[in-house]
């Protein structure tokens, strides 16, 4: 596992900037990033060569699918959908993304890490509505309630991400009863609430070719 971990913190330093990949420890001063703010490798500290339109548009669709933790036929179903729906395709599949229940058990602090969450999920640890789902891309709906089941409820390491979790960064369209391990869907989300350093109109441009 401190493997899995240790390459997930050398996605950050390759993408040379922080993408929060290993949760709350990513908002400390422990963070791989913060302490060495470049690419791994003997040669990190010297400057690439340029990158083609084409290798800047994939690595950003990498990067996000990195964040998110999904596979490729998985995120192009999403991306998928998204260009059907009204508005823009490239908030639309954030949006999606962001609504995936893994997401959302990290998003309240139930969770250390996106990974963390969806483990819990696949587990039976999480209920929807007071009924068990075990589906990390489960899509969550508005007044939804997120529980966790109370024999985790004692769990240490939910204790210790609910501990270390600022309650500021709890985003504003969930809300969290941290006595309860409960959280509600307040609204959708929108773009302005995803603050990830992602720039969705060079997905849109790669799949548009």
């Amino acid at each position: 596992m401190a493997r899995y971990i240790g390459a997930k913190c050398k996605i950050c330093r390759r993408e040379s900037e922080k993408l929060f990949l290993r949760g709350s420890r990513c908002y400390t001063d422990k963070c791989a990033f913060t302490r060495r703010g470049y690419p791994p490798g003997s040669h990190g500290k010297v400057g690439r060569r340029k990158l083609t339109s084409y290798a800047i548009q994939l690595r950003e669709k990498q990067k996000v699918k990195s964040i998110y933790g999904i596979l490729e036929r998985q995120f192009r179903k999403i991306f998928n959908d998204a260009t059907r729906k009204a508005g823009n395709p490239g908030e639309n599949l954030l949006i999606a993304l962001e609504k995936r229940l893994d997401n959302v058990v990290y998003q309240l602090g139930i969770a250390s890490s996106r990974t963390h969450a969806r483990q819990l999920v696949r587990h039976g640890h999480i209920l929807v509505n007071d009924k068990k789902m075990n589906i990390p891309s489960y899509m969550v709906k508005v007044d939804q309630v997120i529980k966790l089941v109370d024999a985790q409820k004692k769990n240490p390491l939910v204790k210790k991400a609910l501990e270390e979790r600022d309650p500021e960064k709890i985003v504003s369209w969930l809300k969290l009863n941290k006595e309860k391990i409960t959280g509600t869907i307040v609204r959708s989300p929108k773009r302005e609430d995803i603050l990830m350093p992602i720039q969705e109109n060079l997905i849109v441009e790669l799949y548009s070719k």
